[in-house]
């Protein structure tokens, strides 16, 4: 579970908060979507929230661990997939994401495992031995998530993950998402992309100039008849 109370970020040479008190909780089995314009907060959430970045006040915990004062603690819990493909393109991708096990401790053989099920799962069989600077955007991105993924997290974080990806990587990053959801874990995830948000949320937030307007639940919203476009763009057309 993920909690964020009374969050505050502002950047060196900058009189504007680019998050201003922000509180949130996501619970267990839930993916939620983080909805915003480019420029509006979500990114830099993230990066606090992963401990990436310092933040001025306020407080994050993630399943009870606090990640300012339990920082590797915290952090044992998270898998987080950012939004430029932070890779070593040297290595190929089966080393990178026995690298990724190797940090989070992940055993040899639940490790392998676990490789296996997301190569196919991924459609990544086939390149999965070769150097990752000859992978593709959507290689790429999927060798990040099983990085991500390799050892369990109960929070799954990502910046912007579905971003010029073809239609099948949607489709199996959407599956691995619901199955991790189904787990029982969180997945938080930040998008501009309504349609998306519609279809793989439980709840959404909007966040508009560093501040969160309001956090929806999708299918009541959809239910009542509005539309979750609409309403998003009103709302951050203040």
């Amino acid at each position: 579970m993920l909690e964020i109370k009374n969050l505050n970020k502002k950047y060196r040479n900058n009189d504007k908060y680019s998050v201003k008190n922000l509180n949130l909780t996501v619970p267990s089995g839930e993916i939620f979507g983080f909805l915003g314009m480019n420029g509006a907060g979500k990114s830099t959430t993230i990066k606090c929230l992963t401990g990436i970045i310092p933040f001025e006040s306020g407080q994050i915990l993630i399943d009870g661990r606090d990640i300012k004062k339990e920082p590797i603690e915290a952090k044992k819990n998270i898998g987080y997939v950012p939004d430029d493909h932070a890779v070593y393109d040297n290595l190929t991708g089966r080393e990178y994401v026995v690298f990724m096990g190797n940090i989070y401790g992940v055993d040899k053989d639940t490790m392998e495992k676990r490789i296996e099920k997301f190569e196919h799962g991924f459609s990544m069989t086939r390149f999965m031995d070769k150097q990752i600077r000859s992978y593709s955007h959507g290689m790429k991105q999927k060798i990040c998530i099983m990085g991500a993924l390799i050892h369990n997290p109960h929070l799954w974080v990502l910046d912007e993950p579905l971003t010029g990806l073809d239609p099948q990587s949607i489709d199996e990053i959407k599956e691995y998402m619901f199955s991790h959801k189904k787990a029982g874990n969180t997945v938080f995830f930040s998008t501009h992309n309504i349609d998306m948000a519609e279809k793989l949320c439980d709840r959404v937030g909007i966040m508009h100039n560093g501040r969160l307007l309001e956090v929806l639940d999708v299918k009541n919203f959809i239910a009542s008849g509005q539309s979750l476009e609409e309403h998003f763009l009103k709302m951050t057309a203040r």
